[in-house]
C-alpha cells in the first residue's frame, strides 16, 4: 500500500468539529522508472494516478470516518513479461487504465498531545478490490487492518508514526494469505508561515519469502520528501518519491491539493 497523500496515514486528525476534508488531486503522478507494479500481471512500465481522493468525516468528538483512492490509474507500459492473471486484457496496446482499489476506515483518537505525553489514536478499516485484475493493474483482493498512530510536537517539528498489521489476501492462490507488518514514519516543520518542509517513510514488510502462492504480497515501501504550501484556501502538497523495495517504484514524484469543509461544531451543539 502506497500512501497517497500527506497525512493520509500519520497524522492524528483533529476531530474537535465535524470536518469533509477532500483531496481532491486532480493530478497525482507516479512515475516510476523500471517498476515491476503491479507484479502480479507481468507488466511494468510508469504509474500515474488521476482524481486521488480522500475523504474525512468526523462522526464525533474523537472519532472519523475516511474514505481514500484513485478514480482512474494508468500505466504506461515498457515491457511486458510473464503473467499470473489469466486473460490478461490491457485496454490499450502500449498502455492500461482502471480505476483504483479504494480504502474505507475509521480513526479513534485515543489522547491528544500534551507535554511529554504523545497524542495517540487508533485506525482500523479495509480496502475494496475496486479494480479489475485483468486491466493488469489490481489485484482483486480485500485486505484488512489495524494500526496505532503517534504524534508529537517538539517545539516546531511535529513527528509522527505508526504501526500495525494488514492482512493481505493472496491472490494468486485460494485460501491463502499472508499477515504483514505496516509502518510509516514523518516528520513537518514550518520554514514559513505557510510553508513546511515535510517527509515521511511508509509502507509494509512481509517476513515470508514470496512464491508464487503470495506473489502480490510482497513488502512495498517508498520515502517522501517535499513541500506543503497553504495558500489559496486549499493545502498543495509537492514531493519526490523513492522506492525501498525491489519492485517498487525507483523513483517519481506526487503532486495533491487538500480542501477542508468544516460542516459544524460539536462544542457548540446542547
Amino acid at each position: 500500500m502506497l500512501l497517497a497523500s500527506w497525512g493520509g496515514l500519520l497524522t492524528i486528525a483533529n476531530m474537535s468539529t465535524t470536518l469533509l476534508a477532500l483531496a481532491a488531486a486532480c493530478l497525482l503522478p507516479t512515475i516510476a522508472l523500471a517498476q515491476d507494479r503491479p507484479l502480479l500481471s507481468g507488466v511494468r512500465g510508469d504509474e500515474t494516478s488521476v482524481g486521488v481522493l480522500n475523504l474525512r468525516m468526523g462522526i464525533s468528538k474523537i472519532a472519523e470516518i475516511e474514505v481514500e483512492g484513485a478514480i482512474q490509474n494508468f500505466l504506461d507500459v515498457k515491457s511486458q513479461g510473464a503473467s499470473f492473471v489469466p486473460n490478461l486484457q490491457l485496454t490499450g496496446v502500449n498502455s492500461t487504465h482502471d480505476t483504483g482499489d479504494f480504502a474505507l476506515s475509521t480513526k479513534i483518537r485515543l489522547s491528544k498531545p500534551s507535554g511529554k505525553k504523545p497524542g495517540l489514536a487508533f485506525r482500523f478499516g479495509f480496502i475494496m478490490p475496486n479494480s479489475n485484475q485483468a486491466r493488469g493493474i489490481g489485484t482483486n483482493t480485500t485486505n484488512v487492518f489495524a494500526m496505532i498512530a503517534l504524534e508529537e510536537q517538539l517545539r516546531k517539528l511535529k513527528l509522527m508514526g505508526d504501526l500495525g498489521i494488514e492482512i493481505l489476501q493472496a491472490p494468486n492462490a485460494l485460501f491463502s494469505q499472508n499477515d504483514v507488518l505496516m509502518y510509516g514514519a514523518g516528520f513537518s516543520y514550518p520554514v514559513h508561515g505557510r510553508v513546511n518542509i515535510v517527509g515521511e517513510v511508509a509502507g509494509l514488510y512481509s517476513a515470508r519469502s514470496i512464491n508464487d502462492a503470495l506473489i502480490g504480497t510482497q513488502s512495498t515501501g517508498q520515502a517522501r520528501f517535499g513541500l506543503q504550501i497553504n495558500a489559496g484556501g486549499f493545502t498543495w502538497d509537492l514531493a519526490g518519491i523513492r522506492g525501498i523495495n525491489k519492485y517498487d517504484p525507483r523513483s517519481g514524484f506526487t503532486f495533491g491539493v487538500t480542501k477542508e469543509f468544516h460542516l459544524f461544531d460539536y462544542n457548540r451543539l446542547q
